[in-house]
Order: C-alpha cells, then sequence, then structure tokens
C-alpha cells in the first residue's frame, strides 16, 4: 500500500475522528498517552518542533503550549483543515499544512525537535519516514514518538476479562505477521451508541512490526535511543477512568525518544 492510498483511508476516517476525538472520546489518548508523552518531552521552551501526522491538531497545539514554536503536517486535507480553524480561533503560533510523513516538505536541518503521536505505525515505509525525520532535524536535535506496543497490540490481540469486566490479562498472537495495509475497523468505545451511528466506523490500514523491526530502523536512520517509556493509568486515573484500567495489565503504548548526533 502506498502513502497516497493511506492518505485516502485517513480522508475518510477525518469528520468522524474530529467529532468524537473533541467531544472527549478518545480516552486512551486523553487519560493517559498524551499525557505521558508530554510529561516524557525534555525542555522545548523556545524551539522550533515539527509534529509528524498531526491530525486534528489537539496534541500539536498542547506541545506549543509548552513554549515551542510548532508546525504540524498531515496527509489528510480535512485534518489540517480543521486543526487551523481550532488555531485561527485560539492562536498558540502553530501552523498547520498538508505534507507526507515519509517525504516531508522541508529543507535539511530545519527543526530542533520533531514530534509523532500514533502517527509513524500507520506509514507503510516507517523506516523511510524515521530517515526523512533525522533529515529534517539540526544536529542534537530529537525525535520522539509513541506507537501502539508491537509486544502487546500485534494483528491478534485480546483483553481477558473477569465476569464482572476486570481486566486480567492480555492474549496476543501473530506478533511476528508484518503487516502491509490489513485495514481494521474500529471506533472509541468510549462514545455513546447513538454518536456512533451517526458515522461509520474507522477504517485504518495497520502496518505492524516487530520490537526489533523498530529498533533496527531507528539505528539504520542515525538515531540513538534516549529514552523509553510504557506508559501506564496510575491508579487514582484507573479509578476515574474504568475503561483505561487494562493499561495497568500490560502496556498498550510505547514511546522513544531518539537523538540526533551533534
Amino acid at each position: 500500500m502506498q502513502a497516497s492510498e493511506v492518505g485516502i483511508y485517513w480522508e475518510e476516517n477525518a469528520a468522524a475522528w474530529i467529532e468524537l476525538s473533541r467531544a472527549g472520546y478518545d480516552t486512551y489518548r486523553d487519560a493517559v498517552n498524551t499525557p505521558a508523552f508530554l510529561a516524557l518531552l525534555p525542555d522545548i521552551s523556545g524551539q522550533r518542533g515539527l509534529d509528524i501526522g498531526c491530525g486534528e491538531g489537539t496534541n500539536t497545539r498542547q506541545v506549543a503550549r509548552l513554549g515551542a514554536q510548532m508546525t504540524g503536517v498531515d496527509i489528510a486535507p480535512s485534518f489540517v483543515e480543521a486543526a487551523q480553524a481550532v488555531e485561527d480561533d485560539d492562536p498558540t503560533g502553530t501552523v498547520f499544512q498538508l505534507g507526507d510523513g515519509t517525504a516531508l516538505p522541508f529543507p535539511d536541518e530545519s527543526f530542533d525537535f520533531a514530534t509523532a503521536f500514533m502517527s509513524l505505525m500507520d506509514m507503510p515505509d516507517q523506516a523511510r519516514a524515521l530517515k526523512d525525520a533525522y533529515r529534517v532535524l539540526k544536529p542534537a536535535g530529537f525525535l520522539q514518538f509513541s506507537i501502539l506496543h508491537p509486544c502487546f497490540v500485534p494483528p491478534k490481540h485480546k483483553t481477558i476479562r473477569r465476569e464482572d469486566g476486570e481486566a486480567i490479562g492480555t492474549l496476543v498472537a501473530d506478533y511476528f505477521r508484518r503487516t502491509d495495509g490489513e485495514v481494521e475497523t474500529w471506533t472509541f468505545s468510549a462514545a455513546p451508541k447513538e454518536l456512533r451511528a451517526k458515522h461509520p466506523p474507522f477504517q485504518v490500514p495497520r502496518f505492524h512490526r516487530t520490537l526489533s523491526d523498530w529498533v533496527a530502523m531507528i539505528t539504520r536512520a542515525g538515531f540513538t535511543l534516549e529514552a523509553l517509556q510504557e506508559p501506564m493509568a496510575d491508579e487514582a486515573t484507573a479509578k476515574a477512568v474504568p475503561i483505561v484500567a487494562d493499561t495497568r495489565i500490560t502496556p498498550i503504548f510505547l514511546h522513544f525518544r531518539l537523538r540526533k548526533p551533534g
């Protein structure tokens, strides 16, 4: 599958994604994944940053509020338009534009750092995306990105629960089966049934790679590994937002911070 084909899927997902996520139903993102990601960031005040695969811009703008001058790029026009519309109403100094994460529309050494919130895993050529991120970073710049945890969210996985719904384990299979565009259909389970019924489910092409694949791609791109994180809901969050309590059993997300040599 080519990047242009992936872009078509995400453009078709955009309307539902924007409405449901902005209504607060991207629960894992808001309660666990993004807070942990932002806490892992080093000081970025006064730096120029790039958010690769910015979607509707919520995370990009949160990074900007930490003091960075941000640019967000996404392959789906509707995401870029929605992100820019919010930015126009409530400016953070962020610029949003159309762009392919595997062929970034910027000169070499343009940015002090780059982020990618749950986007690199959805690109068909992840090695190329990592190399292009490396290219646009200044010497000593960093890339921080999040993905589904390849060990615990492979092509086949299922949370094991007691009769009362409490998560007690995770069943995983097909870890070594690398996928190249197999389409998964799902939606935000936290959204009310009547709101989910307004939109077709998301159709997301899947490009699963093993953990060793990711490490190999990272090193071949030229990066050094600086930090690794597997976010977990704390007890208070799991009690307040029970849907994310399964992250206390096995991790769903994996965060990397990589450094370009200075």
